[in-house]
This record gives structure tokens, C-alpha cells and sequence, in this order.
């Protein structure tokens, strides 16, 4: 086993989780790269000390330039907000460090190329955060439509929704304030990465983006509230996909249904131990979705627990993660989702703002 050393930049939500995760991992899936808390970078001296004496890590700063230079931090992991994610990308590929970011991959498609640019011209390992996807069910949900399970795919519908804004009081923050940081940026990259790892590229768009709620107690709102959009996939298939953060009662809305010619598939966030598995097969009146818990059985379920049905949670999806980035680290390989997938995921979201202002198709190369 060796040691590496982790630094990582930001320390709210996400960097507590990777944080998290980096410690537990090596427990869990008994990894070959065994991760230091080795420095811990936030907007200042006195929260970069909070974080690092609640996580765990070595030692603190609040110069994202010192960290990514210092020799014993080994690999990046960003969990700032996404208007840095490209400086700090591109100053540590220069010094060929891995690293791994946060979604959106950057602000924009502009971002986004040059970071996959810098991550390619260096040859460094670099990975995008899309954690929803790793779900033991999910991946279950992958193979089964791999093996044929479900027959031909006909059909995909798929959603994040959450209702974080649903309250026309709940105050202006930094959230309602910039075309980055709208739903577009926030919620939407989940539900378009998990289409795009079930059913394949996504050759066109039409969609309609909308803010809803326009002023709020402490200013106006400046970007989009939620949007619907259809798409066409490159196997020919048409697929829906919608994302809010105004949708009242939803709390971790990150749900799908694909049909396919001998059956359908269907799962939902907010029930993240479970996948619905209809099969058109035996007599009508005993056809229906089953149930099937997630248990030792499915992808990436045992390390966690033994007993079937007991269930995986979200810090366990951010733990696959880090298991990822480190094998990818370990094996010189990358490993899916790279940054150039993270920019697959931008492209999509300028084609589907470019169709809502046109209100037609756009075609997701021309992005």
C-alpha cells in the first residue's frame, strides 16, 4: 500500500463529503493507494482551520496557489464553486497532478474545453464528480440494459427535482444570482449524465428554460428556476428530461423510467435501494414492476454491508467516487466520467439555452 497525498479546495458541502470519503475509503474497498488528509483550502485562514481540524487534514490555507504547489499533496480534488474550477485545474495539470472536479465542469463550454485541453496536453488523470450515477441500482440498471434484459430501449424519462426554492419568501442567495449558477448548472448536469450513461449520446435538443420566480426578499432573481427538454438520442430514440428546484414535496427528485421492447426499468432518489423491473413476459394478469432491493449481489453494494436491503447512502456514492479517482490514479488509466465527459454534459446545456431562446431543435455538435 502507499499513501497519497489529498488536498482538497473548498470545504462546505462537497468538501466535506470528499473529505469524508477519502478517509473511509481505503477501509472499504481496501484500495491500493491509501489517502493523507494532507491540506484543505477555503476563503479564509480562520474557516481553512475549522475544516481542518473537523476533518482531519494536516494543515490549512486559504491560497488555492499554495496548495496545488505544495509537493505533498499528490492529487486535487475541486469543490469550489464553478467560476474557479478552470485556474485551478489548468495550474495543476501543468505540474501533471491529477485531478478531480466537481460538476458543472466549468462555467461554460469555453471553460470546459480548455480544461479538457490542459488535462489532455499534460496526460494527467482527471475525472468529473457525478455521484447520483454510482448508485448500486443505477449501475444495476445499466447492465440490465446491457444484457438485453428489458429488449430494445423505446423510451427514456428522466428528472432532478428538488424544492430547495419552491418558497417564493426563501431569500436571494448566490444560487439565484448568475446564468452558472441557475438550475441549469446546479441540478440539470445530473439527470443529463445519468442519460447519457444509460442511452448513449444526445445528438439534439428543444427546450424551454424558465425562471419562475422572479424577485425574492434580498433581490431579483437572475437565472432559471427549472426547464423541460426533449431530446433525441443517437440510437434514434426520444427521451424527455426535467429539472426544478421549484418542485414542491421533491427533496432528492433524481428519478427515470426507460421502456424498451421486452420491458421497462424504473427508479427514484428518494428510494435509492431499489430498482422497478417490469418484464413483458407470462400472462397479463400477472404482470406488473417488481421490486427488487439492492443487496450484495449488485455493483458495488457488498464492501458497504452484507445484509441485503439494508441500503447504501449518499456519502456512499461520493465513497465510489474516491475509489474511482484513486484506481484511475493507481493504473495511469482514466477511468469514466473524464473531464471530457464533464464537457459533454456543458455542451448539451448551451445547446438547450441556445433552443430555449431560439424556441427550436439545436444540434449538440454545433456547441
Amino acid at each position: 500500500m502507499s499513501e497519497i497525498g489529498i488536498g482538497i479546495l473548498g470545504g462546505g458541502y462537497m468538501g466535506k463529503a470528499h473529505a469524508v470519503a477519502m478517509s473511509a475509503v481505503g477501509a472499504v474497498f481496501n484500495t491500493a493507494l491509501r489517502p493523507r488528509l494532507e491540506m484543505v483550502c477555503a476563503t479564509s485562514a480562520a474557516s481553512a482551520e475549522k475544516y481542518r481540524k473537523a476533518y482531519g487534514f494536516a494543515r490549512g490555507t486559504d491560497d488555492w496557489r499554495a496548495l496545488v504547489n505544495d509537493p505533498r499533496v499528490d492529487a486535487i480534488i475541486i469543490a469550489t464553486p464553478q467560476n474557479m474550477h478552470r485556474p485551478i485545474a489548468e495550474a495543476a495539470f501543468a505540474l501533471g497532478k491529477p485531478v478531480f472536479c466537481e460538476k458543472p465542469l466549468g462555467t461554460d463550454v469555453e471553460d470546459s474545453r480548455a480544461m479538457v485541453a490542459a488535462a489532455e496536453a499534460n496526460g494527467a488523470i482527471n475525472m468529473t464528480g457525478f455521484n447520483y450515477i454510482r448508485t448500486p441500482a443505477t449501475q444495476y440498471a445499466r447492465q440490465l440494459i446491457e444484457d438485453g434484459v428489458i429488449g430494445d430501449i423505446t423510451g427514456f424519462r428522466g428528472e432532478h427535482t428538488e424544492d430547495f426554492l419552491a418558497d417564493p419568501n426563501a431569500p436571494a442567495t448566490w444560487r439565484t444570482s448568475g446564468k452558472a449558477n441557475g438550475m441549469m448548472g446546479d441540478l440539470a448536469p445530473h439527470p443529463i449524465n445519468c442519460a447519457l450513461r444509460l442511452m448513449g449520446p444526445i445528438t439534439s435538443i428543444m427546450a424551454e428554460i424558465e425562471t419562475v420566480i422572479e424577485d425574492r426578499p434580498g433581490g431579483k432573481v437572475t437565472n432559471d428556476d427549472h426547464a423541460h427538454m426533449l431530446c433525441r438520442f443517437e440510437s434514434g430514440v426520444l427521451g424527455s428530461i426535467y429539472a426544478s428546484r421549484i418542485a414542491t414535496g421533491r427533496k432528492m427528485g433524481y428519478a427515470y423510467e426507460i421502456t424498451g421492447s421486452k420491458g421497462a426499468i424504473r427508479f427514484d432518489g428518494e428510494d435509492q435501494n431499489a430498482i422497478h423491473l417490469y418484464k413483458m413476459d407470462g400472462p397479463d394478469a400477472q404482470r406488473g414492476f417488481t421490486k427488487i432491493l439492492i443487496g450484495p449481489d449488485h455493483p458495488d453494494y457488498e464492501p458497504f454491508c452484507q445484509g441485503p436491503g439494508h441500503g447504501t447512502g449518499y456519502q456512499d456514492q461520493i465513497i465510489i467516487e474516491a475509489r474511482d479517482f484513486l484506481q484511475a490514479i493507481e493504473t495511469k488509466t482514466n477511468i469514466w466520467p473524464t473531464f471530457r465527459d464533464g464537457m459533454e454534459v456543458n455542451q448539451i446545456i448551451a445547446a438547450a439555452h441556445a433552443s430555449s431562446d431560439a424556441k427550436a431543435w439545436r444540434t449538440i455538435n454545433d456547441f
